[in-house]
């Protein structure tokens, strides 16, 4: 059996709104490529908090996961992630252990150490709270013990929560988080969907670091991995010019939403920002299924890596189901 086949494969979604639609759409869209994508047999699927993002609706995170939750049925839904920065821990204990009390064994809470929005907007989120990157490991202990057994001299409770023992991931697209994960033997998902350049260093660090806990015997690393696929190699380089607006967007402080995709980058971008894109995308895989066999055999020979979370945000919504079950005829074999 090959590498491929034996790996997990789940799915990173961002609530995408595109230009002639609305968050309303995005949010329904959400829900039906959860329930494809378990259809296909993928392990997980998460959502992302953003904020202060016109082209991204999951910004609620945990409202979100409520809905999709309860429109599934198999599934781990969860976030990718939460940022815990923005948020005190029991407010996210409680809010995760709400979940988990509703929809037992299917709930994943991934924490990220960045606030996911400008200096404004993450203002806006905390008001008075002095909640910052350097408090992230306290936070994350912290939020361990409301969700773990209650102690006898427990002051500050969850509920619900408290006993829950949701599985809490660590994310990060920098080295701090992983020697983290490691040191406290958490499950590790490294950003390389959108920032690639440290991915080998952050799994080296993590598997260095590795402590074995409660949670976990060894090391267990998931790689974010941008994805588009489709029937031809032609049609697959055609669709990914939307994603690549979106992140000349990004770059240039413009509007998020998602654009059709263009027969041509030429005279959208400058050189600079095309090298600034095609770095962002650098572990992306695009092309038709015998090339997304090959890249995706590739990753896996250099890093080892336990479980592949793939994003997708492909203007037609067909062509968005349309790549996952690539991905899931691919790794079938």
């Amino acid at each position: 059996m090959s590498a491929l086949a034996q790996t997990k494969i789940s799915t990173l979604d961002l609530a995408p709104i595109r230009d002639d639609g609305g968050p309303e759409q995005a949010l329904h869209n959400s829900l039906a490529l959860a329930r494809h994508v378990e259809r296909l047999g993928f392990t997980r699927f998460w959502v992302a908090e953003h904020h202060n993002m016109d082209g991204i609706a999951s910004s609620a995170t945990a409202v979100l996961l409520g809905y999709l939750a309860a429109g599934t049925t198999t599934i781990r839904v969860g976030s990718g992630g939460v940022m815990l920065p923005n948020h005190a821990p029991l407010v996210i204990a409680e809010q995760f252990g709400t979940l988990a009390t509703l929809y037992p064994g299917r709930i994943d809470l991934g924490l990220g150490r960045a606030p996911g929005a400008d200096q404004f907007t993450a203002h806006a989120l905390r008001r008075e709270r002095s909640g910052s990157a350097d408090d992230f490991p306290r936070d994350v202990e912290e939020l361990q013990g409301y969700l773990g057994p209650r102690t006898p001299n427990q002051r500050v409770i969850a509920m619900p929560g408290t006993g829950t023992n949701v599985p809490i991931w660590l994310l990060g697209s920098s080295l701090f988080s992983a020697q983290l994960a490691g040191e406290k033997g958490l499950p590790y998902a490294f950003a390389s969907h959108f920032a690639p350049r440290y991915m080998h260093e952050a799994i080296r660090v993590y598997r260095n670091h590795f402590k074995p806990s409660a949670v976990l015997d060894e090391p267990y690393v998931m790689l974010g991995v941008p994805l588009v696929a489709a029937d031809s190699d032609e049609q697959a380089d055609y669709l990914a010019t939307s994603a690549y607006q979106r992140i000349l967007a990004l770059i240039r402080g413009h509007s998020l939403v998602q654009k059709p995709p263009v027969k041509s980058m030429q005279g959208l971008w400058l050189p600079h920002e095309k090298e600034a894109v095609a770095s962002f995308f650098g572990m992306a895989v695009v092309g038709g299924p015998e090339k997304v066999r090959a890249r995706l055999e590739v990753l896996l020979e250099q890093t080892g890596a336990d479980e592949l979370i793939f994003t997708c945000d492909l203007y037609e919504f067909a062509d968005r189901l349309r790549a996952f079950e690539i991905v899931a005829q691919v790794r079938a074999g």
